[in-house]
């Protein structure tokens, strides 16, 4: 197996404002998360992810990512979850920079 080299996305040119808005690790629409480059005081009210005081790198964010879920994907804020809340349907609206 050959080494992969990872694009940081905090360099990235190409990194979109607009992703900012979803959290890195579930996808909910939450933010903004960053400002810039720098973090907010925003807490995915999902996930619970807090980009002040927890790893905000792609490896980070797939770690939290896979303990969040393979947890039961619980949400950090159970009185905002929405009635029709579909796990697989958020995760799919993590940015592809991030999954």
């Amino acid at each position: 197996m050959g080494s992969m080299e990872e694009i940081d996305p905090l360099k990235n040119p190409n990194r979109s404002n607009d992703d900012e808005e979803l959290c890195r690790v579930c996808g909910y629409a939450a933010g903004p998360f960053f400002e810039g480059t720098w973090p907010s005081s925003a807490i995915c009210s999902c996930c619970g992810w807090d980009p002040q005081t927890q790893p905000a790198g792609l490896d980070a964010t797939r770690e939290l990512r896979g303990y969040w879920i393979g947890h039961g994907a619980q949400w950090h804020s159970p009185k905002e979850q929405p009635g029709n809340w579909d796990l697989y349907a958020q995760i799919q609206d993590i940015p592809e920079l991030w999954r």
